[in-house]
């Protein structure tokens, strides 16, 4: 008997849990979504300027070899703002925490062979994640207007960041990618935004900081 009530608590408690998890991850997204309303842009005409765009950095290869089109579409999508005269500079914010990876130069390099000037694009070596890029854009870089500039569900998520930083941004959908690759992409970005709800709400800092740059 004693057994039988015993795994029925832990069946209700795993219910319980199973349950909360579920309406966190909802809530999550919905608050990230709906904020986000009329503040991310597919045309560039439709877009007002900002001195700096957010290039939210990604790996320019992927583990079977290929170019990533994510890396890809946002380099075109940087372009088009630059050279549209959406933005003046360039906040490239990505993770190179090892010496063999440097999302930010390699972002940088393609940018300049595309013909955005060097000396119009900055980099930011500790954008380790989304949190990390928009904070530091601000604390370092000095920004506190921005266009951020990623494929849609990215850019939602790091508006609601931002805004929560005291940081005014819209954002720039790059193109995004559909069938299976989209699709993981996707299941991965609702527990992305489930992370991001829980780092606002308990205060979570970027990993580091540092001496201020300044931009011009």
């Amino acid at each position: 008997m004693r057994m039988r009530k015993r795994k029925k608590k832990i069946i209700l408690g795993s219910t319980l849990i199973f349950i909360t998890l579920i309406i966190l991850v909802l809530t999550a997204n919905y608050s990230i979504e709906k904020n986000a309303k009329n503040k991310t842009f597919s045309n560039v005409s439709n877009i007002k300027k900002n001195k700096v765009g957010l290039v939210l950095g990604t790996s320019k290869i992927l583990k079977n070899g290929r170019i990533n089109l994510y890396f890809t579409y946002r380099i075109n999508a940087t372009v088009e703002l630059y050279k549209k005269g959406k933005i003046d500079f360039v906040l490239v914010s990505g993770d190179n925490g090892t010496k063999n990876y440097d999302e930010p130069t390699d972002f940088k390099n393609e940018l300049i062979k595309k013909g955005i000037p060097a000396n119009k694009i900055f980099l930011d070596y500790a954008g380790f994640r989304t949190l990390d890029s928009v904070v530091r854009a601000k604390e370092i870089f000095g920004q506190i207007s921005l266009t951020i500039i990623s494929q849609k569900f990215h850019n939602e998520r790091a508006i609601y960041l931002a805004e929560k930083n005291g940081i005014s941004a819209i954002g720039f959908n790059a193109r995004d990618l559909s069938g299976k690759y989209g699709l993981k992409t996707r299941i991965r970005e609702y527990f992305a935004r489930t992370k991001a709800f829980l780092d606002i709400t308990f205060k979570v800092k970027p990993k580091f900081l540092g001496e201020k740059i300044q931009i011009k």
